[in-house]
């Protein structure tokens, strides 16, 4: 892919913050009045549809230690006891969560994240493989996903978890630079990268994936050019390229990230761009927003038939409608509502000892929360919005959605073809931004730190 031409007033314009939209409405949209109760009424309306298929997501959030640039829900321990105590309560969640979906319903997506995934012992991972095997009918021809960290992984490791039936799994890379290494507190040597890949790919998942980020201290156009290149050389199925999020407000971690060697604005972008051109050209489709695959793989064959999904665990090929969230700070997206559980692990851990389910927020969607949701899972996936969608909403405030979106075609953004507005090249890399247009919420949350920035 051509590089695009964009200027630096367009960089200091769009740069605002703004949400990723792996929900919409997004998270701090939600009420805290969204109770136990609420959820339970949610878990009875899929129990209604006992044919709709399910994805499983379960946090794990235990790692050996906290990186400095972690964005994600973490809790560093050096204790296999402490692991023990959590599963015991994941059980207790299940026991309670599963009968009220219905008898062992079909799972088609399962996904492991973390915090550390293989952080697990053999016997934990055993266990809680056997814990979801017992309360869902898992379909082992379906996404069985792990994310899994280089520096504890192993060959014996990835072995043991094609045996517990997993077939895709993500590597975290973030970047192979040791002095961005250095600076967000992960040292990881190519060597174990490269070594555990090899070692997944001798046992056969289906997909091995690389996760990289972009916007860490100290990169460079050069120093990250050389992660890429490493990358590209690993011939992954899939990439993904995430922008640093950096949030020490809410994130207190991360004020061990010196702020100083961040990047400016307009060199995140070309590190972004520099990723773009270099996995295109290395035979990788450009994915959404911030994914990348091979040709052949089914994501992308997804893309260009435009079947794409995306869910909080990223982007997928399967629909499934309903998405329930175990463990600590997971989301569920199911029976119509937002929910997630507790993030706090005390409190966590202490409302299943008492029996209840630890729902901390959610949110019951509106019929203009669906349209709107529609609408921006149709641009993050498709890249396009049919103008119907305007019409067909028969209200004003979409239409004037519709229309701020097509104004951005002065800049360059977008395109009218027809009946459809479509994103350019030059699109892409705002596509937040020109989801941000329809968002219905976002001015009564945007005056508060919540977002990251754009680029």
């Amino acid at each position: 892919m051509e590089p695009v031409r964009v200027t630096r007033e367009q960089i200091d314009y769009y740069n605002r913050p703004g949400p990723r939209y792996t929900s919409y409405p997004t998270v701090p949209v939600w009420s805290t009045s969204f109770d136990e109760r609420a959820y339970r009424e949610a878990l009875a309306a899929v129990a209604a549809r006992p044919a709709d298929p399910l994805s499983v997501y379960v946090h794990l959030p235990f790692c050996a230690e906290r990186c400095a640039y972690c964005g994600c829900n973490a809790t560093a321990t050096k204790h296999d006891h402490v692991v023990d105590t959590y599963l015991d309560r994941v059980e207790r969640e299940l026991s309670i969560v599963a009968p009220l979906l219905g008898e062992r319903r079909r799972v088609v997506q399962l996904h492991w994240g973390g915090g550390t995934p293989n952080f697990l012992n053999e016997a934990q991972a055993r266990r809680l493989m056997g814990l979801l095997d017992a309360a869902f009918a898992i379909d082992r021809e379906g996404e069985i996903a792990l994310e899994m960290d280089p520096r504890i992984g192993s060959a014996e490791q990835a072995a043991f978890y094609r045996t517990l039936g997993f077939n895709r799994v993500s590597l975290g890379v973030q970047d192979i630079n040791p002095q961005v290494q250095a600076a967000i507190g992960r040292i990881q040597p190519f060597e174990q990268t490269a070594a555990l890949f090899a070692a997944c790919r001798a046992e056969g998942f289906s997909s091995v994936n690389l996760d990289l980020v972009y916007g860490l201290p100290y990169q460079t156009e050069e120093r990250f050019g050389h992660t890429l290149d490493a990358a590209i050389a690993l011939r992954p199925d899939r990439l993904a390229c995430f922008s640093y999020a950096h949030l020490p407000q809410a994130r207190p971690n991360q004020k061990r990230v010196d702020a100083s060697g961040l990047p400016t604005p307009y060199t995140k972008f070309a590190l972004f761009q520099q990723a773009v051109q270099r996995f295109t050209a290395a035979g990788y489709d450009w994915i959404g927003m911030d994914h990348f695959a091979l040709a052949d793989d089914e994501l992308s064959v997804a893309a260009r038939e435009k079947r794409l999904h995306r869910n909080f665990m990223g982007y997928t090929t399967r629909p499934a409608p309903q998405l329930l969230g175990l463990g600590m700070s997971a989301i569920g997206d199911l029976g119509g509502c937002f929910v997630q559980t507790e993030a706090h692990l005390g409190r966590y851990e202490q409302a299943l000892a008492a029996g209840q389910l630890p729902i901390v927020r959610g949110h019951r969607l509106s019929e203009d929360d669906r349209r709107r949701r529609a609408a921006i899972t149709h641009l993050m996936c498709n890249l396009e919005l049919p103008l119907s969608t305007a019409l067909d909403a028969g209200d004003e405030a979409m239409v004037e959605s519709i229309e701020r979106v097509i104004a951005h075609a002065d800049e360059g953004l977008v395109e009218v073809a027809g009946e459809r507005i479509v994103v350019t090249d030059l699109g892409r890399y705002f596509l937040r931004n020109l989801c941000m247009e329809l968002d219905a919420y976002l001015k009564h949350t945007a005056d508060r730190p919540l977002f990251s920035k754009t680029i």
